[in-house]
Parts: structure tokens; C-alpha cells; sequence
């Protein structure tokens, strides 16, 4: 087999990320690690073919690789060309993300946090932006895609390179729905807590208390209670607003967790019963997990 069908066979994805300093980087490549990319940070150009073979022997565990670059790797663009090149040869055809801005935006940035330009030296901070845009010219003009994140703010440059490199799967909320039981204690890693002891517990009939809201009978007692269908119905219209609010800042993971007194009855019903309702929802990947159903 050629190295080129190698490539193509292995189903990896590649992407390059380079651009001006202060244009972005880091929030690019936060981004992609949150789009399951497995990033890989100023890696010296003469390594990346290296790691992108390593990542494909790794039978499917890594299957997109991007690298971020900048001016700290020396003999900078002369490599680099070579090594974008070399993988596209080899089948992989990785993507070139340039970010840029404006000389103005970029002295605002660096002032804002003190920090000197990298190829600054005992010049000014603008000789140093001025040597880094000559210096990069040349893979500005091979880039796939140029982002000026001049006027973006960290939400909108977060979903221009969403749209470029994310999938639906990827891009999508993950909400795992937990139900527990409060004599056990709260779950520390909940983003919103829902008390469900306001419905009347089915441990106190004598044909339910030992079944729980995984079952028919359970839950239908459940859902039947005054007041179940209107609180899912109004918290599920609650939680399309926090979702939509999540993808626009960014976050990707939501904790849902629905309490009753042991976590076995009311709880694991409401909890069934919302993802349900979730799943149906664009955007949004839904799982359910009950805690302490069983403890008792």
C-alpha cells in the first residue's frame, strides 16, 4: 500500500492552525479540543508527520489531529511548507486555519496583557507584529481558510471555526439527566437540580414500594400525579432557553439532576420522562443515569 492510500485509508483528519500572535490561537485550539480534535500544542514542524502516522496506527482512537503553530518554531514557514506538502502527498490533505487582525487590534491585545510580541525583541511591539506578518505571509496565501478575528468577539470566533471544522455529533449539547435521592446527598457535578418531592412517593403504596420508575406501573403513577405534566412541560420549555444559551457560549455539557427522597421512584420516572422529551430537541445528545436506584 502507498503512502498515499495509507492516508486515505486511515479516515484521519488533519488540521494546521497558525496566524499572528494575539489573533486567537489559544481560543482556536481550545475550540477544536472541544470538537474532539486532539490538539497538539507548537509541535516542531519536522515532527508533525510523525505524530499524524501515530495517530492513525491508533486504531480509531484518534481520528482528527490538529497542530497549532507560531513563530517560536524557527525555520518557521520553510518547514512547515514542506511538511503540509508531505502529508497532503500522503493522502491526509490537512486543512490551513490562519487567524489575523488588524496592527491596531493586535497592540490593543498585547497591552491588555502586558506581554511582549514574541519577535519583538528590543524593538517595538509594532516592528514585531510587522516582522511576524512578513514572515507568514507566505502560508497566509496557502491557508484553506483566513479568519480576521479583528471585530469577532471569543463567541463568534468559537462558531466560525465550529461551522469549518465541527460535525453535527460534535457541535451538539451533551445533557446527562441524573436522578438521585437526597438522604444520599447532591450530586457535586450538577449544573441545575430539580426536586421532585412535591409529587406524592409511591413508597408509601404497599403494590409499589418495591418496583421503581423504570417500571410501568411506577411511572404511569408517577406521571399521572396533579401537577407532573405541567412542571416537565414548563421545565422543558426552561431548559430549551439554557441550551440554546449553552451553544452560544460555548459549552458543551449540562448536568441535569432530578432528586426525590431515595432516587428510586419519582425521580428515575421524571428523569426518563424529561430526557425523552430532550432527545427529541435539535442540538442536543441526551443520556440518563440513576445514581442510586438499587441502594436500598
Amino acid at each position: 500500500m502507498s503512502a498515499q492510500e495509507e492516508g486515505r485509508g486511515s479516515g484521519m483528519e488533519v488540521a494546521v492552525v497558525s496566524g499572528l500572535s494575539g489573533a486567537g490561537r489559544s481560543t482556536a485550539a481550545k475550540c477544536l479540543e472541544d470538537l474532539g480534535w486532539f490538539v497538539v500544542d507548537n509541535l516542531p514542524p519536522e515532527l508533525i508527520a510523525t505524530m499524524v502516522e501515530l495517530g492513525a496506527q491508533a486504531r480509531g482512537a484518534i481520528t482528527k489531529v490538529a497542530v497549532v503553530m507560531d513563530v517560536r518554531s524557527r525555520a518557521f514557514t520553510d518547514d512547515l511548507a514542506s511538511v503540509i506538502k508531505d502529508l497532503d502527498a500522503r493522502g491526509y490533505k490537512p486543512r490551513v486555519l490562519f487567524l489575523e487582525a488588524t496592527d491596531a487590534v493586535l497592540v490593543r491585545r498585547f497591552e491588555a496583557v502586558r506581554r511582549g510580541h514574541p519577535m519583538q525583541g528590543d524593538g517595538r511591539l509594532a516592528d514585531g507584529i510587522t516582522a511576524e506578518r512578513t514572515l507568514l505571509e507566505p502560508l497566509r496565501e496557502e491557508a484553506d481558510l483566513v479568519l480576521d478575528t479583528s471585530s469577532l468577539s471569543v463567541h463568534d470566533l468559537r462558531a466560525k471555526i465550529e461551522d469549518a471544522f465541527g460535525s453535527e455529533a460534535s457541535t451538539q449539547t451533551r445533557v446527562t439527566v441524573l436522578s438521585f435521592g437526597y438522604k444520599y446527598g447532591l450530586p457535586m457535578d450538577a449544573d441545575l437540580v430539580m426536586d421532585v418531592r412535591f409529587l406524592p412517593n409511591p413508597f408509601w403504596i404497599p403494590e409499589l414500594r418495591d418496583h421503581t420508575g423504570l417500571e410501568g406501573e411506577v411511572r404511569n403513577y408517577v406521571l399521572s400525579q396533579e401537577g407532573a405534566d405541567e412542571f416537565l412541560d414548563r421545565y422543558h420549555q426552561l431548559l430549551r432557553l439554557i441550551g440554546a444559551g449553552y451553544k452560544r457560549e460555548g459549552k458543551r455539557y449540562l448536568t441535569l439532576a432530578v432528586g426525590c427522597t431515595g432516587g428510586k421512584h419519582r425521580s428515575v420516572a421524571i428523569s426518563e420522562e424529561l430526557a425523552q422529551r430532550l432527545s427529541n430537541e435539535d442540538g442536543m445528545a441526551v443520556k440518563v443515569v440513576h445514581r442510586d436506584l438499587g441502594r436500598e
